[in-house]
């Protein structure tokens, strides 16, 4: 009895652990956009329906049609801001009365800062089939609380990384339409921690960590049409279902929990979001290009998280499928050198009730501005400035440790995200040979 008792707590004790592998970054949840300095210039307004290397994330038509090949290489220093203050949280120890969390009240800047690099290479086969790599890093983020924080119980120490490598296969149908196809290879690396109350007040907070990582595999297709001033470009990219093996680590757990102290291993599967892209740019003179872009983020298909055995666990995320909303534009001040600028509406998967400090995450505006000079006819460097403000957001979602038994512990969330927005600066070349 004891051994079973033991394990639901183990399980009921994760529960708490993998409540959220998200956190608020420069797009929705926990994806980076910064795939592309110039697309960054014009707020990722066109780069469906652009050309070159450097669109190939948004869509692998892209390179279809070039001539040659091409290469860019992109770096972006993300700096997130923002508090996560508490509002009157509560824990339910057994048998005792709701009482204040306690802790530090006020989180500042839990989000770290984060220097994200991409690279995109392409070569033409033949005038009508191109070959392609796409490197890039979307989905990542690190956030830090103290141990003396108010939110401890939900959220610690967390860090999501991922590598995407996307080679893709482009040909041009006719010299007005191209299609493209890659498999995205996709290398996940998380730690999430956080800190257990034990039953009585007086004594220290235990704590748990899950470790894990793995490969898993996804895919990307599209297509462009170019005609005239006007080109459009319809991609999507897939989800991707991440398995990562790993342990699980309890600690300080004392009295009738300590039997959950030790590690063990097991594995944690959640996948991310698919996206329809659609975008269109038209050149309105010659030296002005007008840029739009739609894209449907499929967040649904992170709904829950779940842990294998010996935990059995699946811990629902409850995320909302969103839309995002950009407009830009390139005017070329000269042959050499061009300006950007663009605005990006960017919904939040994350739901009123269902969101806490681990996914401190929110509806945002991204402004940003750019340029492009071309230092010889094969070099041209890019930069990029963006400023995103994020709307205040309630932290809320009410959750338990030991959830399911008998010395099952709510901590009934009650916080707000205030004050938050995040300066992204970039730098880039692109190379033609």
């Amino acid at each position: 009895m004891t051994k079973v008792f033991d394990r639901a707590l183990l399980a009921a004790t994760a529960s708490i652990l993998a409540g959220g592998i998200a956190s608020s970054a420069h797009a929705a949840a926990f994806y980076l956009q910064e795939q592309s300095v110039r697309g960054a210039g014009r707020a990722f307004s066109g780069e469906g329906a652009d050309q070159g290397s450097a669109s190939l994330w948004w869509n692998p038509a892209a390179i279809g049609g070039m001539t040659g090949g091409d290469a860019s290489l992109g770096v972006s220093a993300i700096m997130p801001r923002g508090n996560v203050d508490n509002v009157g949280t509560l824990i339910v120890r057994p048998g005792q009365q709701p009482a204040p969390v306690g802790g530090d009240q006020r989180a500042r800047n839990p989000i770290d800062n984060g220097v994200l690099p991409s690279g995109t290479i392409a070569y033409a086969l033949t005038p009508r089939l191109a070959i392609g790599l796409a490197i890039s890093a979307p989905f990542n983020f690190t956030t830090d609380y103290d141990a003396t924080s108010w939110a401890r119980y939900t959220a610690d120490k967390t860090k999501l990384r991922t590598i995407d490598l996307q080679p893709t296969v482009a040909f041009a149908i006719s010299p007005q339409i191209s299609i493209g196809g890659g498999i995205n290879i996709e290398h996940a690396s998380a730690s999430l921690g956080n800190f257990l109350p034990n039953l009585s007040p007086l004594l220290p907070d235990g704590h748990q960590m899950l470790k894990g990582k793995g490969w898993d595999l996804g895919w990307s297709a599209g297509a462009q049409f170019h005609t005239g001033p006007i080109s459009v470009g319809l991609s999507y990219k897939s989800s991707v279902k991440h398995k990562l093996d790993g342990t699980v680590t309890t600690s300080g757990l004392l009295g009738p929990l300590a039997g959950q102290n030790g590690t063990i291993s097991t594995s944690a599967s959640f996948r991310t979001p698919w996206q329809a892209i659609a975008s269109v740019r038209f050149k309105a003179t010659d030296r002005l290009t007008l840029n739009g872009q739609v894209v449907r983020f499929g967040w649904k298909e992170f709904d829950d998280i779940r842990l294998a055995a010996p935990l059995n666990v699946a811990i629902p995320e409850n995320y909302g499928n969103t839309w995002s909303y950009a407009g830009g534009v390139d005017y070329a001040l000269t042959p050499a050198w061009t300006l950007r600028a663009g605005i990006q509406r960017d919904k939040t998967p994350t739901r009123d009730t269902q969101r806490d400090a681990r996914v401190p995450d929110s509806d945002r505006w991204n402004f940003s501005a750019g340029t492009s000079f071309a230092v010889a006819k094969a070099v041209t460097l890019d930069a990029a400035a963006s400023y995103i403000k994020f709307k205040d957001a309630s932290i809320d979602r009410t959750t338990a440790a030991y959830a399911g038994t008998p010395v099952q512990t709510p901590i009934l969330v009650n916080g707000r995200l205030d004050n938050s927005h995040a300066v992204v600066l970039a730098l880039g070349a692109r190379l033609a040979f």
